[in-house]
């Protein structure tokens, strides 16, 4: 496919051959945001539209807010790899995938640029409308492949897509002392812990035992959550805020219900 027409109206055509049928006719109720950790954008597209990669994503933002899309929506883009959320393991059949042009890591996380952040917000108002795609369901790709990816980062600003009405996002509790969960401990408080973070989408097997697993899972949930400490230990901050994006939840308050 060399060509196509926009899904979305502000975005500019520029294809990439990275893409498939999407398995069993699934359509999109997932947006997943990667930054590209590349050191330029135009590098970093070159890489998600050459064959050689095996990679792409529906959508590409440069850091001045203007948006191509690579991959037709209605075609499986190969941008989130190796990952799982909510028991499902093909991610890429039932999501979007946005690459925001940044540094990330590599780059030490510089800060992402208003017009770029405006732009991702009003691409992904107008994909989550068209395909009815939940809050909960805007995702980092660190949520869905927790360990092996780290983007967008913790400098990402998700409170800032959820003002503006993208996201699930609650106000994350201060960090402070008091008791706290870590690696090396087991136990029942360990098995709720699990279970909570397997109740919202993360792949994680309870088992009672805070593996390094559990420890990357923690960190996934922090980095998108509770930005203001990343290091896998759950303490009272990560639990509260977890217990609250949990309870704000209709499916879990209609499960929970006494």
């Amino acid at each position: 496919m060399t060509n196509f027409t926009a899904d979305y109206a502000p975005a500019l055509v520029h294809p990439s051959p990275n893409h498939g049928k999407r398995a069993g006719g699934r359509k999109p109720d997932a947006i997943i945001l990667h930054y590209t950790g590349m050191p330029g954008a135009d590098q970093a597209l070159n890489w998600l539209t050459t064959e050689e990669s095996q990679v792409s994503s529906h959508y590409f933002v440069y850091e001045d807010g203007r948006v191509l899309q690579l991959v037709p929506e209605a075609r499986r883009a190969w941008h989130a790899g190796k990952s799982a959320w909510a028991g499902e393991v093909d991610i890429n059949s039932c999501s979007i995938g946005i690459e925001i042009a940044n540094l990330g890591h590599p780059g030490g996380l510089p800060p992402f640029p208003q017009a770029q952040i405006d732009a991702v917000v009003k691409l992904c108002r107008d994909c989550g409308e068209r395909w009815s795609i939940r809050p909960e369901r805007v995702l980092a790709h660190s949520d869905v492949a927790p360990i092996r990816k780290v983007d967008p980062g913790e400098n990402f600003p998700w409170q800032l897509l959820s003002e503006k009405g993208v996201g699930h996002w609650v106000e994350p509790a201060p960090v402070a002392g008091g008791r706290f969960f870590q690696l090396g401990e087991s136990g029942q408080p360990i098995e709720a812990l699990q279970s909570m973070l397997s109740f919202y989408g993360y792949d994680l097997e309870i088992t009672g035992n805070f593996c390094d697993r559990t420890k990357g899972v923690v960190e996934a949930f922090q980095r998108h959550f509770r930005p203001a400490r990343v290091d896998g230990i759950a303490d009272f901050s990560t639990i509260d805020t977890l217990h609250r994006l949990l309870t704000s939840l209709p499916q879990y308050s209609s499960q929970h219900a006494s």
